[in-house]
């Protein structure tokens, strides 16, 4: 796959970056070579490879999914103006 110069101006007015005319030829240079190291990386066989999220193989420290309040309550609502049962109470603006 190649890109032609009608192509290159394309891609940069979808990305809305300004592109001198002189320039088309260098960034279709460019964009010719990324995609033929794609499709170089589209020959390496890949079947039985595991997705990885890391090259070390590490597990994620995990915590137990427990709903709960937390149990500092009292300790949010002390420096309310007014609360009432863990609450913060406020003035009433609908009617």
């Amino acid at each position: 796959m190649s890109v032609d110069q009608a192509t290159v101006r394309r891609i940069a007015h979808l990305a809305r970056v300004a592109v001198k005319d002189e320039e088309v030829p260098h960034l279709q240079g460019e964009l010719n070579a990324i995609l033929a190291f794609v499709e170089q990386l589209d020959e390496v066989d890949v079947a039985g490879v595991e997705p990885m999220t890391s090259v070390v193989p590490i597990s994620m420290k995990k915590r137990p999914d427990l709903v709960n309040d937390g149990g500092l309550a009292d300790a949010v609502t002390q420096n309310a103006p007014v609360s009432e049962d863990n609450f913060f109470v406020v003035p009433k603006v609908v009617e």
